[in-house]
């Protein structure tokens, strides 16, 4: 995907990267100091709460490495501007960005015709089967633009008779 031109791209925002990941970064340690200086409560309770703050720091580290990426759309698909491609065009089958769709906040929710690997890049995308679901902290007007850029070329190809 990278020899094709660049007709969308879907960034994170700073501020909501900043907000997202200083609130991950507040419950992480408020879950970690409230397993530390719980008494009374089973040893089994604090260690979970504390499992659960490490686990969320560990979260918010993964969200801090994912959206320094993008989500770019070429003619070929969707990729990560890492490399990794999300999803060729050929498997796309429907974009849906409907307020009831299942979609990241501020973004869109692409269907695929073969199940694709799982992945988690948190605040940026996320896929699951079928179901590829891009945006989370991106902005909302990229998000946008895209989800109706690959709708416009989906619907070429539909009249094209490719799909």
């Amino acid at each position: 995907m990278q020899g094709q031109g660049e007709v969308a791209r879907v960034e994170a925002s700073p501020a909501r990267r900043v907000f997202g990941l200083m609130v991950l970064i507040c419950l992480g340690l408020i879950l970690i100091w409230l397993g530390w200086t719980q008494e009374g409560g089973s040893m089994l309770l604090r260690l979970l709460i504390l499992a659960a703050g490490g686990a969320v720091i560990w979260s918010a580290r993964e969200m801090r490495r994912a959206t320094a990426l993008a989500v770019v759309l070429t003619g070929e698909g969707l990729a990560d501007s890492g490399g990794a491609v999300i999803a060729p065009l050929e498997q796309i089958a429907s974009v849906d960005r409907g307020t009831f769709a299942f979609k990241p906040s501020n973004g869109f929710l692409v269907r695929l015709t073969q199940p694709g690997p799982r992945r988690w890049r948190p605040g940026l995308y996320w896929q699951l089967g079928r179901r590829v679901g891009v945006g989370g902290v991106a902005h909302a007007s990229q998000s946008k633009a895209m989800a109706d850029a690959l709708a416009i070329m989906l619907a070429e190809r539909a009249a094209d008779g490719r799909g």
